[in-house]
């Protein structure tokens, strides 16, 4: 198998038009071409400018996991910090993990971020939503989003072989005149849910009417822990 590596948008083009299969970390996609056979060729976007930014508001989709910090909100940064041992977090991107992984426990986060997704194509580069990016498992170039005013994110303990634990990823977002808008999104089994909510008036309001959206058809036992989560989010200092 040759693994190409280009540095810039059009060379990784190029390497789309002639038949590469992406690769991010290679952490899901190499057990199953040990079982199924290697393509002839591969592309990786790690030398890609575009693909390795980490700042505020962006993240590069080639970004392996353990390079996350900071300069990211907190949901995000913890929700990579929660990806398995920190041998695949230094091996696991981020568009691996959103695209290329059933799990996609960094998902929930980039859902409340209410995030973008840059695509590369092998004749365009263009701006979706996410629901789009995993529907037709785009190759994802970067996320970008506005950084919310608080964020928080929470992945229960999972058993051994069991089904993947509970994950609730909230922030809270400043709309102006001081409106703000709580996004909340959570991972039940393989399923993810998503909505949102005003919080001006405080957290026993908000979650009346998250009881009100998808997310308040979850069963009682997630609900109990989503409705912990907000609470505390919404309790937090800078909201009194």
């Amino acid at each position: 198998m040759l693994l190409r590596l280009p540095e810039s948008v059009s060379e990784a083009q190029e390497c789309l038009a002639e038949g590469a299969v992406p690769i991010g970390g290679a952490t899901l996609v190499w057990a199953g071409w040990q079982r199924d056979g290697f393509p002839e060729q591969a592309v990786s976007l790690r030398n890609l400018p575009e693909a390795n930014v980490i700042a505020s508001g962006a993240l590069g989709s080639a970004v392996v996991l353990h390079r996350i910090d900071d300069r990211v909100p907190e949901v995000l940064r913890r929700a990579a910090g929660s990806v398995g041992t920190g041998a695949v977090r230094r091996t696991a991107t981020v568009g691996g993990n959103i695209v290329g992984s059933t799990l996609r426990c960094l998902l929930p986060a980039a859902l409340v971020l209410d995030a973008r997704a840059t695509v590369l194509e092998r004749d365009r580069v263009f701006e979706t939503d996410l629901a789009e990016l995993l529907a037709k498992h785009h190759l994802l170039l970067s996320l970008r989003w506005s950084d919310p005013v608080a964020s928080s994110y929470r992945k229960l303990e999972g058993d051994a072989g069991g089904p993947p634990p509970l994950v609730v990823a909230a922030a809270v977002h400043d709309l102006g005149d001081g409106n703000r808008l709580l996004r909340v999104a959570v991972r039940d089994g393989y399923e993810v849910l998503a909505d949102s909510t005003p919080c001006d008036a405080g957290p026993d309001q908000a979650i009346g009417a998250l009881r009100d959206t998808a997310v308040g058809t979850l069963h009682d036992a997630a609900w109990d822990v989503v409705r912990e989560h907000v609470t505390e989010l919404l309790q937090r200092p800078e909201f009194n």
